[in-house]
């Protein structure tokens, strides 16, 4: 029945969203989950067996956890014990709230049972009011707790920016992307390390590599990939016309310990070098500089920020390894694509998914047609309305892809 529901009022939604402005943003999600749950008030009925079967395995399931993560010798695999550990932060959301459906459900059989006593009747209608109130908005919530999860969703991310075309100003504008980013992670206490940076003579990057340290970040951020257009009048710019540029965004899922992509030593080419651009004496007069080339893909990874050929060395195989897990990742959103449409897209990178306009003050996503008026701070990193319009239209996505298939 869920399902059903969750078809026609996403369905509606999808429809809303793809003209909303801002303000109104809030007010079309919350009628969608008020029409889901009127329909369900409306209607209540038990949760399908085979749902309930698969979030009874869910239960057995951590509970096996549980006892791995007890285990003496769990903690000197550190791999095992960070993956049993995120399995655990994935499910225990889900297993919370299927107990507060069945603490619900068993308040319902209580208080039909006590309608029987003729002094207890008035208090069990109450209570029987209450409890099929309640069960409907908790199945919503269960429900949407068992769309299915993207299992990088959790990791930190490389982000890396690209000028593009526009010259000096898209270098520019990448330094303004960068910062936009910096301060919304600064927001969620996220760490930012700059990996690699190639600055521009007026400022700004032609190229900049960071990783992003957080709970969630990926899950947060993976719908910025693509290319970044801005429309604005450049600092050197004399006769005040308006300029296009483009950078490329790539957000790429950090994997663990480089070990959870197979690089084979034979496979890789290391060369060293003496690091070029502005540094002191430990930068420009060694060869601490590291390229990195994975043979079989042609993959290539360079530091040079770091003060030793060991520190680079390091983080070249960090964003390598993140660059063959970005391929394998994109190779699965282009499947998906090909089948349906999805936020993520065919993983071109140069699919242009937004624009910055600075005359109007405004920021156009095109992939769900919303745009914001308030381009200075979401550029200051004020990005929360913005990436969750995002995420609300990619579950919207999950529900009717889920509602098809049963």
């Amino acid at each position: 029945m869920f399902f059903k529901v969750a078809q026609l009022c996403w369905g509606f939604a999808l429809l809303a969203i793809a003209n909303v402005s801002h303000s109104s943003l809030e007010a079309v999600i919350s009628g969608t989950i008020t029409a889901l749950r009127t329909n369900l008030l409306a209607g209540h009925s038990e949760m399908k067996s085979s749902i309930r079967q698969k979030l009874d395995l869910l239960v057995d399931r951590l509970d096996e956890i549980d006892r791995m993560l007890s285990a003496p010798g769990t903690a000197n695999d550190m791999d095992q014990f960070r993956k049993l550990s995120r399995e655990r932060a994935e499910l225990e959301p889900v297993i919370n709230q299927f107990n507060a459906f069945r603490q619900a459900e068993r308040d319902l059989a209580e208080a039909e049972a006590m309608r029987a006593d003729p002094e207890m009747r008035d208090f069990a209608d109450e209570e029987i009011a209450a409890a099929k109130a309640r069960l409907p908005e908790l199945e919503i919530e269960l429900q949407k707790l068992l769309l299915p999860k993207d299992p990088n969703d959790e990791r930190s991310v490389l982000l890396e920016i690209r000028a593009g075309t526009g010259g000096d100003e898209s270098a520019l504008f990448a330094g303004d992307l960068f910062r936009m980013y910096s301060r919304f992670a600064e927001r969620q206490r996220w760490q930012v390390e700059v990996l690699s940076a190639s600055e521009s003579e007026l400022g700004g990057y032609r190229e900049i590599i960071c990783r992003i340290g957080g709970q969630g970040a990926y899950s947060r951020l993976k719908f910025e990939s693509g290319g970044h257009r801005v429309q604005r009048v450049p600092e050197t710019e004399t006769q005040g016309r308006i300029h296009t540029s483009a950078c490329t965004v790539a957000i790429m899922p950090e994997a663990d310990e480089v070990g959870d992509v197979d690089l084979n030593p034979a496979d890789l080419r290391i060369d060293t070098f003496r690091a070029s651009g502005a540094g002191g004496q430990h930068i420009n007069k060694t060869d601490s500089a590291v390229r990195i080339t994975h043979l079989p893909t042609g993959i290539v990874a360079e530091c040079q920020d770091g003060r030793s050929q060991h520190a680079n060395k390091a983080s070249a195989m960090k964003v390598l390894a993140a660059r063959i897990k970005d391929v394998q990742v994109r190779a699965q959103q282009s499947h998906i694509a090909s089948t349906r449409k999805s936020l993520i897209g065919s993983g071109d990178r140069s699919e242009r998914i937004r624009t910055y306009n600075f005359p109007q003050g405004r920021i156009t996503d095109h992939r769900i047609n919303l745009t914001l008026y308030k381009i200075a701070a979401i550029m200051d990193g004020d990005m929360e309305e913005l990436l969750g319009a995002l995420a609300a239209e990619y579950q919207a996505d999950l529900l009717a892809e889920l509602a098809e298939q049963n």
